[in-house]
């Protein structure tokens, strides 16, 4: 192969993993969410490091970590049946103006030196409510902006390659900002940056598609979901590995701020600036390098066969990451085991989404993503309190090996289920 045939296969396999992005609303909605998550990004660093630095507690990281994410739990299922319902467009838009709004209320209890932890645990609520709304409906709008359903998975990979992009710079920045001049600054983006979301919302074309209002309740119609997910055993056994995973394993980026004090010895200073803050934003980036690699791996899938076993197989990797992880107490090695993480739990995470949107009847699509967003959001709440009550009890290391042995157990588990039900499979 000469050099231009080499170059001309790059080229096709970049335009093959991007290729989403030639539908006009996608590419406004991946141009604003793009920005906005890395706002995202600097709030979720900037509040885990705020309370660490209020209360220097294990306990209290996991009990806030478990407020601001059981409202998903308890709200996301009434959020999918609105949703199956409901003009998906306007949701989102209402939710973006909120959290804008949420942030700035940070950043003015910060600038007015007034913040306090219970100010942290009720505007971790709100954003929950947010949340919870937001979610599941924008992970069932992606099938309105893509034309050819043929891409809907490589949009759903390339969101989740936005995501992770947006998590390997956002710790990275917010560390150096916590550290240089405090957290003030990381909520302060981050309500700048949901305008960028919000104008690329308001400058799409949609052609709605119809909404069916039906005169049965909220309980008999997100009832009936409960029994279409249950009852499909695909779809039961990906929600299932993946709910187990997120309260067993996932929990463990709660615990970052103290690996970063406690484990790998941040208290010093150099110049003024804290150690430990900027080991904290090398941890998550690494776990967002990971996620990153994962996402694009997913996007430059030519084909669905295999993702059920991909999807098992990664579930074990994240899990003999974070066993690994565990066992190391020096921060060059605990980096790449970071790594092995991130990209374990992105492509269970992104892989189960893409197979969930594939098998779903459209008009269920609402509610199904709703289950995903418990399964994935709801059950990290419950994971926080249990992590860290384990680290407060044993210390930070065992919890996360626990949640690494746990994992790798549902991925045996549930995986044969999966595989043995997946028309994919092969």
């Amino acid at each position: 192969m000469d050099e231009a045939q080499e170059a001309e296969g790059l080229t096709g396999n970049f335009r093959h993993i991007f290729r989403t992005l030639k539908y006009r609303n996608y590419r406004l909605f991946f141009t604003g969410q793009s920005i906005s998550l890395i706002g995202t990004w600097l709030q979720m660093i900037a509040v885990s490091w705020l309370v660490y630095r209020l209360t220097g507690s294990y306990m209290m990281l996991g009990l806030v970590g478990f407020v601001s994410r059981i409202p998903t739990f308890v709200v996301a299922p009434f959020a999918g049946v609105l949703a199956d319902r409901a003009n998906k467009h306007k949701i989102i838009i209402i939710t973006q103006v909120l959290s804008l709004l949420q942030a700035a209320a940070f950043a003015f209890l910060i600038f007015t030196g007034t913040i306090q932890i219970w100010h942290i645990i009720v505007l971790g609520v709100i954003l929950g409510i947010i949340n919870s709304f937001d979610i599941p409906v924008r992970q069932s709008f992606v099938v309105q902006m893509v034309e050819d359903k043929k891409d809907l998975g490589n949009a759903i990979a390339l969101n989740s390659s936005m995501v992770n992009g947006a998590r390997l710079i956002g710790p990275t920045i917010a560390g150096l900002l916590i550290a240089a001049v405090g957290e003030f600054w990381c909520f302060s983006l981050n309500a700048l940056s949901f305008i960028a979301v919000i104008a690329g919302l308001l400058m799409m074309r949609l052609e709605p598609l119809p909404v069916k209002a039906k005169a049965r309740s909220h309980f008999k119609t997100l009832k009936e979901g409960f029994k279409y997910a249950s009852r499909h055993p695909q779809i039961s056994s990906l929600l299932l590995l993946l709910a187990f995973v997120n309260l067993l394993g996932m929990p463990y980026q709660t615990l970052l701020p103290g690996f970063s004090d406690k484990v790998f010895q941040g208290t010093s200073e150099l110049f003024g600036i804290s150690i430990a803050s900027v080991k904290y934003g090398l941890l998550m980036g690494s776990a967002g390098l990971g996620a990153l690699l994962g996402a694009l791996y997913l996007a430059g899938r030519k084909k669905q066969e295999g993702l059920a076993k991909v999807i098992v197989n990664c579930t074990l990797i994240f899990g003999a990451g974070l066993i690994l992880f565990s066992l190391t107490r020096t921060l060059l090695l605990a980096l790449p085991m970071l790594v092995i993480c991130g990209f374990g739990m992105m492509v269970l995470m992104a892989g189960t989404n893409t197979l969930l949107q594939q098998v779903v009847e459209e008009d269920k699509r609402g509610r199904v993503m709703s289950f995903y967003t418990m399964a994935f959001m709801g059950m990290q709440p419950f994971g926080s309190l249990l992590s860290g009550w384990l680290a407060k009890m044993y210390g930070g290391p065992a919890s996360v090996l626990i949640g690494g042995i746990g994992s790798i157990l549902a991925a045996l588990y549930f995986g044969r289920r999966l595989l043995k039900s997946s028309p994919l499979k092969a």
